[in-house]
């Protein structure tokens, strides 16, 4: 009887000390760019001695006596590791996971070592097809070797493994953000925001990632949820010489507030008139928004949007030849018209992106990621079009072509030294020295001389010789996806995630501005055959509507819709163990593509 007396009281004690040990805070600590845990991380409550310091695995916690109620801030340090300051709610009597704690190196003693990388936007053009691999360093910072490549070289003359930017992934709170025509990414359509893209999760090459299949040339997740940012302001303004000449940003964080609510606002404004390459001008807004409410210790729902329309000067790509004449600073796109800069190319992307996000954590083992993503919107790349130098004039009611202009750029080949040099056996060096002499002098493009072609074909009852034209793509995409994390055991992780895209896409070409005519003339001006002589069918770019005249905002060239829907899933196993890791994975894709409205194309894969 007494024996059972002191072995309850015994008990007791155990259950009462036990009880007293019980986790009322928690979290894991993880490189923000391997997402690889951090052990030896001190992790200490502010104003007071509590600290603790994060095991193997990353994790670490404090117990009940440890904490006090009501708003505290976590401060985490470790070698070679920014400090970090997260502020905390505590609720008396309520236990508290934080989940993965992403903390990035310090990056101001990797710059001192290796310098400073600066990529301007001219280097992230995504135009054209001559896109580089950007992805990889625009990471660079964060691997030795890709930053040694970055600073030594630029994306310019490097690409990882040299391949190009359809080869790398890029999402943004799980959500891909590569563009379906083409797989590469618009790094325009989220520039100047660089405050609330800090934390990247970059994997290299075809290591696994944890929101999607990736890519040979690595993927990158930026997280830009309310909750991930610590509490504060800021405010800086910097100064170029490159792309842009100014550019001012404002950023403030909320934090986790003591109603589970959390915010993030940024702002930005990038401005040029005329920036290191002669001619192009840059206006660049950027304006981002997240909320986040968290629900419980295992819900949260996470809104995102971002809105950075941008409008710069194209600049041109040049010869030898050209950089010999005029420098390295010349662009031929440009001109003077009544004393102003006016430059003939001019790009506009207008694509504002909402991102709803839910964060589920079944387990402490697994998790399912949620997200739902709407971006529309339109890009405009304008140039000078004179296909109509082949003029229908109307004559005693017969139509006949007369001569017209020929190609406004300066640089053009027939109005370079070299061109009257080409014959060994016949060179003309008076020609060449005049050409010479008046490139140097005004290579630029003439808008008076465009004007005055205009009017002068007008006034003979033709049309516009020269038009600013416009490619304009506008795109409506709406993607959904679900991805589910399990860890298995220590040593085995699972990754599986379905997701569905569905893009309609209208495509065209428009007249931006008739520079003094009256109406362009719709057809291939450069068809071969009977069509240089006469309308025929070759030169028509609407066989409905023969030898149309269209007018300022019309359509022309070519008008078509792109319906594409895209199917995708995959499923993903990691082993990681002593001495060796190892992966296997398996994606599904199947995408109907139409224009037109007729079903052209549909692949599995």
């Amino acid at each position: 009887m007494r024996r059972g007396k002191y072995l309850l009281i015994l008990g007791l004690i155990l259950y009462s000390q036990i009880s007293a040990q019980e986790i009322f805070l928690r979290g894991k600590v993880v490189d923000a760019a391997t997402f690889e845990p951090v052990e030896n991380v001190t992790v200490a409550i502010e104003n007071t001695t509590t600290s603790t310091t994060t095991d193997l695995q990353g994790n670490f916690k404090f117990s009940q006596e440890e904490l006090t109620s009501g708003n505290t801030i976590l401060i985490f340090s470790a070698p070679r590791y920014a400090v970090l300051r997260l502020p905390v709610s505590i609720t008396e009597g309520a236990a508290k996971d934080l989940d993965l704690i992403p903390i990035e190196r310090d990056m101001f003693r990797e710059q001192m070592l290796l310098g400073t990388i600066s990529l301007g936007d001219d280097q992230l053009s995504e135009e054209e097809g001559n896109v580089d691999n950007v992805a990889g360093l625009l990471q660079a910072s964060r691997d030795v070797f890709l930053n040694a490549a970055a600073f030594d070289f630029s994306q310019t003359f490097f690409r990882p493994r040299g391949l190009d930017s359809e080869f790398g992934k890029v999402y943004i709170n799980g959500v891909e953000m590569n563009k379906l025509f083409n797989g590469r990414p618009q790094w325009s359509n989220w520039g100047g925001l660089n405050d609330v893209q800090r934390n990247q999760i970059f994997n290299m090459g075809s290591l696994p990632a944890e929101v999607g299949f990736g890519g040979l040339a690595g993927s990158t997740n930026i997280v830009m949820r309310a909750a991930k940012y610590s509490n504060g302001g800021r405010i800086s303004y910097a100064a170029a010489n490159r792309s842009y000449t100014g550019r001012v940003m404002a950023t403030y964080n909320s934090g986790e507030t003591p109603g589970g609510w959390a915010y993030s606002v940024s702002i930005s404004r990038r401005f040029a008139e005329e920036a290191y390459v002669e001619g192009t001008l840059y206006s660049a807004n950027a304006l981002f928004l997240a909320v986040e409410k968290l629900i419980s210790p295992s819900h949260s729902i996470n809104f995102t949007s971002f809105y950075t329309p941008n409008t710069r000067g194209k600049s041109s790509a040049n010869t030898q030849e050209v950089y010999d004449l005029r420098g390295q600073r010349y662009n031929s796109f440009w001109g003077y018209q009544n004393g102003e800069i006016r430059n003939s190319r001019i790009r506009e992307i207008k694509e504002p992106v909402f991102m709803l996000n839910h964060f589920w954590k079944i387990s402490g083992k697994t998790d399912l990621n949620t997200n739902l993503a709407y971006q529309f919107g339109s890009t405009g790349n304008s140039r000078i079009d004179y296909g109509g130098t082949r003029l229908i004039v109307q004559q005693d009611g017969q139509e006949s072509f007369i001569g017209g202009g020929g190609n406004p750029d300066p640089s053009y080949y027939q109005n370079l030294p070299s061109y009257f040099l080409r014959f060994e056996d016949n060179q003309n060096f008076e020609a060449a020295y005049r050409a010479r002499n008046t490139f140097v002098k005004d290579g630029q493009v003439n808008w008076e001389s465009l004007y005055t072609a205009n009017i002068i074909s007008s006034e003979t009852g033709g049309n516009s010789v020269y038009v600013i034209a416009e490619d304009r793509n506008d795109d409506q995409q709406i993607t959904v996806n679900s991805i589910l994390t399990s860890v298995l055991s220590p040593s085995l992780k699972i990754n599986s995630k379905v997701k569905f895209t569905r893009l309609t896409s209208h495509n065209f070409a428009a007249i931006k501005d008739l520079l003094g005519g009256a109406g362009y003339l719709d057809i291939d001006a450069f068809a071969e055959g009977d069509a240089t002589t006469s309308v025929g069918d070759r030169a028509q770019s609407d066989l409905r509507n023969r030898n149309r005249v269209v007018t300022e905002g019309e359509k022309f060239k070519y008008n078509f819709e792109l319906h594409a829907d895209v199917f995708e899933g995959y499923s993903q196993l990691q082993y990681k163990g002593r001495r060796v890791d190892l992966y296997a994975a398996k994606s599904v894709i199947s995408h109907a593509v139409s224009k037109g409205g007729s079903i052209s194309e549909w692949q599995l894969s």
